[in-house]
Formats: C-alpha cells, sequence, structure tokens
C-alpha cells in the first residue's frame, strides 16, 4: 500500500471508543448525533469523505477478522488495523508469510505476534517506577543540601554568638566547653549528611545503569546483538535529516534468509539461532558511521547506507551476499555439511520516496521480487515504484 497513513496508525489509542463505534454500526443500531438533521456531513465535503474512509476501513477489518475466524478482540483488531493500513511493516510481512504458507491466521498466532512486538520494549510501568525512584532521589538530594546549608548558617551563628562572650570577658571555660560542644554536633551533623549523599548517589547511579541497561535492551536483538526495529527506526530518522542536511545519498536494503522455515525444521532452532547468527556477523562486517545494521524481525535483516548511491548500496549487499553464497555450514550438533545458505535483498534510494516509509516499502518489494525471480539475488527498486 502506497498511501498514507491514517491516525488511526496508532492502534491502541482510543480503541475500546472505536471498536465500541465498530459494534454499533455492525449492530445497525444508528448513531444519534450522526442521524441529526444539523450535523449530518454534506455531500462531497470533507467530513462526510472521512466518514466513508472509516467506514471502508471497519468493513475491511470486519470482512479480515471474518474470513479468518478471528475473535473480535483489541489485538486482533489492532493487528488487523495494521496490516490493512501498512502502519508495521513488521506485522504486514509476518502476515504476508503465514498467508503464504498456511493461506489462515489463528487468534494464537495473532497473540504470539502481538508478543514478539512487546518482547524487547520496556514496559511503562517499570520505566515509571525507574523515573519516579530518580526524581524520589533527586529531591532527596535537595533536601539533605538545604538541610546541610541551614546546619552551616547555624553553626555560624552559634560560634559568633559565643564568640561575644569571650570578646566580653566572661568566664572562658565554660563558653570554650560549648564551643567544642557544637563543634563535634557540627562534625557529627557533617559526616551523617556525608553518609547520607555517598547513599544517594549509589541509587542514583545504580538507577542510571539500570535506565542504560533498559534501554539497550529495548534497542538490541538479545539473539544476533545487533540493533533491532526500533534502534533502526531511530537511526533511520536521524540519517535521513543528516543526509539531507549535508547533500548526501541515503539508500536502504532488506536482506531476508531464504527458505529459513527448511533449515528450522531440517536441522532445528538452535541451528536457525546460530545460522541467524552467523548470517547478522557477515552483514555487521559492513556497519559502521556510514553503514547501520538491524534484525528487522524473524529471518529479515535491514541495512542503510549514508554516502552511497541504490546502486553502490546493492553491491555492497551482493558482496555480502556472494560470500554467504559461497560457504559450507554445518550442522554443529551432527557435524553433517548443510544445505547451501543464502539470502535474498531488495535496495531502494529512501530520499527518493516521500518519506522513508515509502522507501522501504519500495525496498521490501524489491526483496520480494528477488524471492520470485529466484532468490538468491539482490534486486534495485524502480525509484518511479
Amino acid at each position: 500500500m502506497t498511501g498514507a497513513i491514517s491516525p488511526s496508525a496508532s492502534p491502541q489509542h482510543g480503541l475500546t471508543d472505536r471498536l465500541a463505534r465498530w459494534a454499533k454500526g455492525l449492530s445497525g443500531k444508528p448513531d444519534e448525533e450522526a442521524t441529526a438533521e444539523d450535523q449530518r456531513p454534506r455531500p462531497g465535503s470533507a467530513s462526510n469523505r472521512e466518514v466513508n474512509r472509516r467506514r471502508q476501513l471497519y468493513g475491511e477489518i470486519g470482512d479480515f477478522l471474518f474470513a479468518h475466524d478471528l475473535d473480535l478482540t483489541p489485538i486482533n483488531f489492532s493487528v488487523a488495523l495494521d496490516y490493512l493500513t501498512g502502519a508495521n511493516i513488521g506485522v504486514e510481512k509476518a502476515i504476508k508469510a503465514v498467508l503464504m504458507e498456511r493461506g489462515k491466521i489463528t487468534n494464537g498466532w495473532i497473540e504470539s505476534v502481538a508478543a514478539d512486538q512487546r518482547a524487547d520494549e520496556v514496559t511503562p510501568d517499570s520505566l515509571a517506577t525507574m523515573l519516579d525512584k530518580v526524581e524520589e532521589n533527586l529531591t532527596q538530594f535537595t533536601g539533605l543540601m538545604h538541610e546541610s546549608r541551614n546546619s552551616a548558617k547555624d553553626y555560624g551563628a552559634a560560634l559568633q554568638e559565643q564568640a561575644k562572650g569571650l570578646a566580653e570577658g566572661s568566664d572562658a571555660e565554660p563558653v570554650l566547653a560549648r564551643l567544642v560542644g557544637l563543634t563535634r554536633s557540627m562534625v557529627e551533623k557533617t559526616r551523617l549528611v556525608e553518609t547520607q549523599l555517598r547513599d544517594n548517589q549509589k541509587q542514583t547511579q545504580a538507577l542510571k545503569s539500570s535506565l542504560e541497561n533498559a534501554r539497550r535492551a529495548a534497542e538490541h536483538d538479545h539473539l544476533t546483538g545487533l540493533p533491532n526495529r526500533r534502534a533502526f527506526e531511530g537511526v533511520l530518522r536521524e540519517e535521513v535529516k543528516l543526509a539531507q542536511d549535508n547533500g548526501e545519498t541515503l539508500s536502504v536494503a532488506f536482506c531476508d534468509i531464504d527458505h529459513f522455515k527448511h533449515v528450522n525444521d531440517t536441522h532445528g532452532h538452535d541451528t536457525g539461532d546460530r545460522v541467524l547468527k552467523f548470517v547478522a556477523g557477515l552483514l555487521a562486517k559492513a556497519s559502521d558511521d556510514h553503514c547501520h545494521v538491524a534484525r528487522h524481525g524473524g529471518e529479515e535483516f535491514v541495512m542503510l547506507f549514508r554516502g552511497k548511491t541504490a546502486a553502490e548500496a546493492c553491491e555492497a549487499v551482493d558482496a555480502v551476499r556472494e560470500d554467504l553464497a559461497t560457504r559450507s555450514l554445518v550442522n554443529r550438533s551432527n557435524g553433517e555439511r548443510m544445505e547451501r545458505v543464502s539470502f535474498s535483498a531488495g535496495v531502494a534510494n529512501v530520499l527518493a520516496y516521500d518519506d522513508p516509509r515509502s522507501a522501504l516499502k519500495a525496498a521490501d518489494r524489491a526483496l520480494y521480487l528477488a524471492k520470485e525471480h529466484g532468490r538468491n539475488r539482490v534486486y534495485l527498486a524502480a525509484e518511479t515504484d
């Protein structure tokens, strides 16, 4: 799909309300506000077109759910919405793959896809807890500093008061005793504040480390060690801006391991995981400040080249493809040689499209053409695609 993504691309936002409105429409019950004469959209108006667009989208979602005998749940609605609008490339590709393989999807399969989408995410609750603790530590730190300053002021005022007694010729011994007592009290308070500040600093450092670990976990694929789709989307935004600001070219490539399901079915998932890591390692060799490699999901990887034309990126990707295709891999569990492992790829010029998402879809279409035309090859997307 090449159309612009609608605001409904954020599937969880207002999902309950949308489901309720959609269900009301299926039941045949009129919407009182919509049927009021003074609120009816005029034929051909933007409001009327929007209503028709939404009605058509809800109808398509209903047809999709009904065709696959799926329950009317928020998760199913969300995944169907992502698939039909193209709002989530990962979901779109996963559904296309399972439809090609089995022709139908199930409630359980959708739940697993939704779980995969959330697997690397830091949950809002865990992040909120960590941030609350940081805020608490900062408040405590501010309080300790305020208390320390007040104690110093009080100590200074008390010293001045006792010093007056010495200047006026009062008995020096009791005055000195009080000065010693004041100083001892101040020293004890200072030590207590120092201890509390050290504890606060340790806690803050531990929280900082936890937040950094959470960020890394949220942006890296645990199997291959490569950045994941979430991290790639952030890099893509930054690289587009850099390329535009510096007048550089920017190209993207989707790489997908050929017949990977057969590898898993024949040699087991442990071997399949090792193949994924091996291919990731070959692709990662090209990574530098101007080339970023990420695991986009499943057996698919994405590469972003700043400073390379799409044709040059094709050559770089094809060199990795040829390297992989000439290797003889061995199943470590039984010592048997495996069939040749290869990948197919599609490359697109990011800046030749209206937005990065369109470029990603163009590269994805080129990848599928490479698959259809025999696999183990790299295709360049036409810029008018």
